[in-house]
């Protein structure tokens, strides 16, 4: 159950999905030495930290969250994370789809379209404790427990901090190019353009296209296209497909390659993330604490 992302490091990580909740990905783990590159997520980020600190890489600066704080990250945030203190940190996540936290905002707050936080760092104890509770109850097979304290955590947290995200068209000519580069690079996984063929392709020059790409999307095209590949691949490991096929597939050139990346971003090995997609939790006596 438990993958150790490094040997002898004391760390340990469980990434996972609830069966009975399938818009809601989970990460227990402790991390010491392992850091997460520059990447983003398609859904929400609701973090706790039970011990250590965590160091999380922001926009608009770093958050320094220990226990009792709550971490509230968007869609599509380029942040890092890494261990504030010698020890490390020790960690519990929900990652709720985007279409379950609008839902939630929909029902309990007069919030319409795309919510966001306006706070990245709180001290929330009570929140804290729910993102545990919602670990627990699915940990213990209970969907309803898992289900409604879930509701109620992301109801109190939208209660408080939320707002709605403003609507960014891509008005200016960098922009436009940036966005078509992200489509470029998404239809052309396996096989991109240098950065040169690609602002070639696009009309523009390379470092005019690759200062418009980072104010877009908060890192540079060939940071954005792992993150991107890595987030293809799991789609593909969620499909049964064999992690040695996914590398392949979504473009990275050996086995080692994709694991170290995926690693990197996810928390777990893909052999890992793989296995805990295709069992059914029963119990979880067999959790570190």
């Amino acid at each position: 159950m438990v993958a150790v992302p490094e040997a002898g490091s004391g760390e340990w990580a469980r990434r996972w999905q609830y069966a009975e909740l399938p818009d809601l990905d989970l990460l227990r783990a402790r991390y010491v030495r392992h850091t997460f590159p520059r990447h983003s997520h398609e859904g929400y980020v609701f973090g706790t930290i039970t011990h250590g600190v965590e160091d999380v890489g922001l926009p608009g600066g770093t958050v320094h969250a220990g226990p009792g704080d709550v971490v509230m990250i968007d869609p599509e945030v380029p942040h890092t994370a890494r261990a504030g203190v010698p020890e490390g940190w020790v960690y519990a996540t929900p990652y709720p789809s985007a279409q379950v936290v609008n839902d939630i905002a929909a029902e309990t707050t007069s919030l319409r379209g795309t919510v966001g936080f306006t706070e990245t760092g709180v001290v929330d104890p009570y929140a804290a404790r729910l993102i545990g509770d919602v670990h627990r109850a699915a940990e213990e097979g209970s969907a309803l427990a898992a289900d409604t304290v879930l509701r109620v955590l992301v109801a109190r947290l939208l209660s408080r901090y939320g707002s709605v995200l403003p609507f960014r068209e891509p008005r200016s000519a960098g922009a436009r190019d940036a966005v078509r580069a992200r489509a470029v690079l998404e239809g052309r996984m396996a096989r991109p353009p240098t950065l040169d063929a690609l602002a070639a392709e696009l009309g523009t020059s390379p470092f005019a296209l690759l200062r418009a790409f980072k104010k877009q999307y908060g890192m540079p095209p060939h940071t954005w296209l792992t993150d991107a590949r890595v987030r293809a691949a799991r789609r593909m490991l969620d499909a049964g497909t064999a992690p040695a096929v996914a590398a392949v597939d979504v473009g990275f050139t050996d086995q080692p390659h994709f694991n170290r990346h995926f690693t990197r971003i996810v928390g777990v090995p893909p052999g890992a993330y793989q296995r805990e997609r295709a069992r059914t939790y029963k119990t979880g006596r067999d959790l570190p604490t």
